[in-house]
């Protein structure tokens, strides 16, 4: 008996397969391999159906700029510790991966429900975004919580914000939830705090308006993590010593010099 010919008991609408065939979302995978980029199958396998090739490209953008932050992220010292005691490669990434929650990753979601209510605000009430905005804010402090995707801990003016927004513009998606970022951006600089949006922001404010619902945004940072997290334990395991201390700010990057892809790339 083959799970064709049983009685299905429960259903999917990810991934059909049969004996000599696969299909994921209805496209055969052989014909996808070599035709579309890992961005468009990226979304194509989230969202249902096949984006053009300029989205595709904005979603492996999205993809590239959270690939690696350092060893400091609590994922990749979660994916260093546990490799140190000589665990699996699988065991230490997936270490790696229960660590992105809330607090690490998390702020692409709740920037993104965040943007999402001020842009719902502006729409009932009609004001300009900047002041409804304002008002979002002057809420959230009064409720002692924080604006999710803004400011950071390392960068002044995050190098990954702009780029992203470059490529948004090219796609000529709904830029709503773009303009709603700027606007809290704005009533922040007015108020004399430097808090620009950082990626985690971008990607919230992008990945809105390309339609994705808050709750899957994580798994994005998930996926686009997941080969540093790999790098991180492969070099764990070939170059420190086992079961050692790591402290997460005494290092030293002594990779290569800085360089630029060649000119006709």
């Amino acid at each position: 008996m083959t799970e064709s010919s049983t009685e299905p008991a429960w259903k999917t609408a990810i991934t059909e397969v049969q004996p000599n065939h696969v299909r994921v979302r209805g496209y055969d995978i052989a014909e996808l391999m070599g035709n579309v980029s890992f961005g468009q199958a990226v979304y194509l396998i989230l969202r249902g159906e096949m984006p053009d090739e300029k989205v595709g490209r904005l979603m492996e953008a999205m993809l590239v700029a959270t690939i690696d932050h350092g060893a400091t992220p609590p994922s990749a010292l979660a994916a260093r510790t546990v490799a140190s005691t000589g665990a699996t490669l699988s065991a230490s990434v997936a270490a790696g991966i229960a660590s992105i929650n809330d607090h690490h990753g998390g702020a692409i979601e709740q920037c993104a429900r965040q943007l999402g209510h001020i842009v719902n605000q502006q729409k009932e009430t009609g004001e300009s975004l900047d002041r409804v905005a304002e008002a979002v804010l002057n809420d959230l402090k009064g409720a002692d919580q924080r604006m999710a995707g803004f400011g950071h801990r390392i960068h002044d003016h995050d190098p990954r914000t702009a780029r992203l927004f470059e490529l948004a513009e090219q796609t000529g998606i709904d830029n709503s939830h773009i303009q709603a970022a700027k606007a809290v951006e704005n009533v922040f600089s007015a108020g004399g705090k430097n808090l620009p949006i950082n990626v985690d922001g971008a990607m919230g404010a992008i990945l809105a308006d390309l339609g994705f619902e808050p709750a899957m945004m994580n798994g994005l940072f998930m996926i686009a993590r997941l080969p540093g997290l790999v790098a991180h334990v492969h070099e764990e395991k070939t170059r420190q010593k086992p079961m050692r201390r790591i402290d997460p700010v005494n290092h030293s990057y002594d990779g290569p010099a800085a360089r630029s892809l060649p000119a006709n790339s």
